[in-house]
């Protein structure tokens, strides 16, 4: 075949659909950093892949997850999100996934807000692109939804102060904005949808941020979230930079015993793979919470 004939062939409009991508087509950067903020920071294995003995099932990644949610408005278990067509969200189109990420909102019904969207806000839209770039990276699994899925539509955005909108990338990158960066981080990590004092299942942001006192009931026993405000005694005020990177990152009190799930869990699987840059600044952060009792 001549190289005229082979072009006519290249050049009609079968052969561009063949080989031009529908779509945009993430590059191999875009797949690691959504990776690493999900991997390191938003840890959306912990509801949406399943557990084995050894930890999670990374053959099944995002199947779903085995735990139940309930609140006086939902019963639900972490769906599927693989790019399984019938089971999972491959069908979904990225504006589908945005809007479930960062506004709660499914295709055809509102997400329990067990789905921490109000966290995931201040998003840039490169970080929440490279997100869904990873989650589409990854091998689809046939997975039905399990039961139970029972929800209301009844829910109240509640977003962290200052964290309320997507951030913009070029603000993060400035050397000036380390406690920006931290609150950032702090938000996706959902630090303080844990660690602030509810008010009928909310945070308290207003009053009681970074005050603890939320209760988890697992397997391992009930644990109470600390306070890591800037309290000296009640707080974390007398502990060193080490002391909370250590906590963070292994999991382990300042006086060296392992904390209860689900830090210890949520420190060794996620936020042990935080960046030393995104440490320091979280560290940074959590030094500005006010003191509380």
């Amino acid at each position: 075949m001549n190289l005229i004939r082979l072009w006519s062939i290249l050049s009609s409009p079968v052969a561009l659909l063949a080989f031009w991508p529908i779509g945009p087509v993430a590059c191999a950067g875009d797949v690691e950093r959504g990776r690493y903020l999900v991997e390191a920071l938003t840890a959306c294995d912990n509801c949406h892949t399943p557990r084995g003995a050894a930890g999670y099932d990374f053959s099944k990644r995002f199947a779903g997850g085995p735990q139940t949610f309930a609140d006086k408005t939902y019963v639900v278990r972490g769906p599927n999100i693989s790019s399984d067509v019938e089971t999972g969200v491959g069908a979904w189109t990225d504006e589908d996934l945005r809007a479930a990420i960062v506004d709660g909102v499914g295709r055809n019904y509102r997400l329990a807000p067990v789905m921490p969207s109000d966290s995931y806000k201040p998003l840039t839209p490169r970080d929440l692109d490279a997100i869904i770039a990873f989650l589409r990276s990854a091998a689809p699994v046939h997975a039905p939804l399990q039961a139970p899925q029972q929800r209301s539509s009844e829910w109240t955005p509640r977003p962290m102060p200052g964290a309320a909108a997507a951030f913009d990338e070029g603000s993060l990158a400035e050397n000036s904005a380390r406690g920006l960066r931290g609150l950032y981080v702090a938000s996706l990590a959902r630090c303080m949808s844990c660690h602030s004092e509810e008010i009928d299942g909310a945070p308290d942001y207003q009053n009681r941020l970074g005050a603890g006192g939320k209760v988890f009931r697992n397997p391992a026993g009930v644990a109470v979230a600390s306070n890591i405000t800037s309290h000296p005694t009640k707080g974390v005020g007398a502990w060193s930079d080490d002391e909370l990177k250590r906590a963070i990152t292994d999991g382990v009190s300042r006086d060296g015993t392992s904390l209860k799930p689900p830090m210890s869990t949520l420190a060794k699987a996620h936020f042990s793979k935080m960046s030393a840059d995104d440490l320091d600044a979280l560290v940074a952060w959590i030094r500005t919470i006010p003191p509380k009792e």
